[in-house]
């Protein structure tokens, strides 16, 4: 590997693990996310220019660091007056000084940043979009599709945000326990969204580091609030899913759908943590969103290893999803499931509002599942257009080939 090759991979490396602490500490004590971002920017651009000839340095945190506190300490110059911010200059610079001769003592001011984006002087819509650009790096596009909206648009929102943050004095700090509630949310569904991202996507474009970091995220926040049940939910949720990585694939990297997966290959401990986890979350109090879906998950997890007939608490399950978020995502879920009890017509009839329902036209497990509905119920047209438009909007080769495979047998009847 020439040094150039392994320099652009250290960098790639530290983007992957270090970006959000590095982002977080920065932007703490000047609340200028945006800034913090262009410095951290501009120090990659420097690794990437320099580490090729001069090797990659012992504590690369540390390289990055220092060279993003220069830049951001001379961009703050050229905003303040000499005078009137002299004092506070020296005083960020002396931290992230001291910080970046002992990267390993960093303090970790991505939760306290996570609570900074989600304050309700910031948009309510912006708030888990906001923490999924500056604690992991997401792109606006990424971030846009997560949330059916325009790419364009969230480009927009986001800078707007940021520059909120900036301008109201937001403090980085997580919120006394009466403002929790409010502010957990959006730190919630960021850290999902995160996590589903990097979940789902197991092919060329494959980040299962995004989702070991959600988990990691996950943790961090059901540990540090522990009398909070929607942590400990989503906990449970995330740790459900991932028990059945080793049986999403099969020979040669086949894409393997849920009733169709070896259950011996799932990872026992992971649900007997998640079993535990949703239990203490159901104990403690009402049952929110991600304490449902994890309920949902237990469900099927009792269906496939004990053969129980769980398919109408699911069905009730999803009930109270959808009269709790009136989700179009839930909508389409709770008809798979219906289409287990009642048949497909009637699971096709709960979808047909999503027709009409802009986002979902370049939603890909809309179309998978209006395939497969439509397919159960003989009409062989209407399933040959609803999988070629979903092979046309998967990136996936494994999904793109099964979905190919489920083409063919609309063809031979």
């Amino acid at each position: 590997m020439s040094h150039a090759d392994e320099a652009a991979r250290a960098a790639e490396r530290v983007a992957r693990e270090s970006y959000g602490r590095l982002v977080a500490f920065l932007a703490a004590r000047t609340r200028d996310v945006a800034g913090a971002e262009d410095a951290l920017g501009e120090a990659f651009a420097a690794a990437l220019r320099l580490w090729p000839r001069d090797g990659v340095p012992d504590n690369p945190d540390a390289w990055l660091l220092t060279v993003a506190r220069r830049r951001q300490t001379d961009s703050l110059r050229r905003r303040q007056t000499r005078h009137a911010g002299e004092d506070h200059l020296q005083l960020i610079a002396d931290e992230i000084e001291a910080a970046a001769e002992d990267g390993d003592a960093l303090p970790d001011r991505r939760l306290s940043l996570m609570f900074a984006c989600a304050h309700p002087a910031i948009e309510r819509g912006m708030r888990a979009p906001l923490i999924l650009q500056t604690i992991l790096g997401l792109t606006a596009i990424d971030i846009a599709a997560a949330f059916l909206i325009p790419p364009a648009t969230m480009g927009q929102r986001l800078v707007r945000a940021k520059a909120r943050i900036r301008e109201a004095g937001i403090p980085f700090a997580v919120p006394d326990k009466e403002e929790l509630p409010g502010r957990l949310e959006a730190v919630l569904d960021a850290i999902y969204a995160a996590y589903t991202k990097g979940w789902n996507e197991l092919g060329e474009a494959a980040t299962p580091e995004l989702a070991d970091e959600a988990i990691w995220l996950a943790r961090l926040v059901a540990s540090l609030l522990p009398e909070e049940p929607e942590a400990k939910g989503m906990l449970s949720l995330m740790l459900y899913t991932t028990s059945r990585n080793p049986a999403r694939r099969g020979p040669g990297g086949a894409f393997v759908p849920l009733d169709q997966q070896d259950t011996a290959l799932w990872e026992r401990e992971l649900i007997v943590l998640a079993e535990s986890l949703l239990r203490e979350a159901s104990a403690a109090g009402p049952s929110g969103r991600y304490q449902l879906e994890a309920a949902i998950q237990s469900a099927h997890v009792a269906r496939r290893l004990g053969g129980a007939n769980t398919w109408p608490a699911i069905v009730a399950l999803y009930d109270h999803l959808l009269r709790l978020t009136n989700s179009p995502v839930i909508v389409l879920n709770r008809a798979v499931a219906i289409a287990e009890l009642e048949g497909p017509e009637v699971a096709l009839a709960a979808i047909a509002p999503l027709a009409e329902d802009r986002r979902m036209a370049d939603y890909q497990p809309y179309w998978a599942a209006r395939g497969h509905l439509m397919a159960r119920a003989g009409r062989k047209d209407e399933a040959h257009e609803a999988f070629s438009v979903a092979i046309g909007l998967t990136t996936d080769p494994a999904v793109r080939h099964y979905l190919q495979g489920q083409l063919a047998r609309l063809a031979d009847g």
